[in-house]
């Protein structure tokens, strides 16, 4: 087969596979290391090149002449939830927000969705990006400036 093709099996049956869920994914650094390193793998897999092999990964991807996409594709379609999700304004709003009554728990805060995407969007505030969200068109225009530039 050749490397397009490869490529493209690649895109339709195991790319699906590995995204699934993504939407309410957190990227931590750990999980970013860990899918590059996985994109990178179905990469080398694809090209029949050994692990002991000495390419780097600047070569791997000049040979099968494509960029890292992986990480910008999870974040693409975590935006596109996100939007719709704050467009509905129900109780998935309020669940994606956290605006519950209480106290909150001990400890560190946690890392969430929304500061994520908030920074890959370049967004100041997560308050900021849900008002951007009514807003389809302007919203559609983030993702798409966002994926042109490939911010992490």
């Amino acid at each position: 087969m050749s490397i397009e093709t490869r490529k493209r099996v690649l895109e339709c049956y195991i790319e699906p596979i590995l995204m699934y869920g993504c939407e309410i994914w957190i990227i931590s650094k750990q999980t970013r290391g860990r899918l590059e390193a996985t994109e990178m793998w179905f990469l080398r897999r694809m090209m029949r090149i050994p692990w002991i092999a000495k390419k780097t990964n600047h070569t791997v991807l000049s040979e099968t002449k494509t960029k890292r996409a992986l990480i910008n594709q999870i974040r693409k379609r975590q935006a596109t939830f996100f939007g719709h999700i704050m467009r509905r304004e129900r109780q998935e709003h309020l669940v994606t927000t956290g605006m519950f009554m209480g106290r909150r728990g001990r400890g560190r805060l946690r890392e969430k969705t929304t500061d994520g995407l908030a920074s890959w969007l370049g967004v100041g505030s997560t308050v900021e990006m849900i008002k951007i969200t009514r807003a389809h068109d302007v919203w559609r225009g983030m993702i798409a400036n966002a994926m042109r530039h490939g911010t992490g």
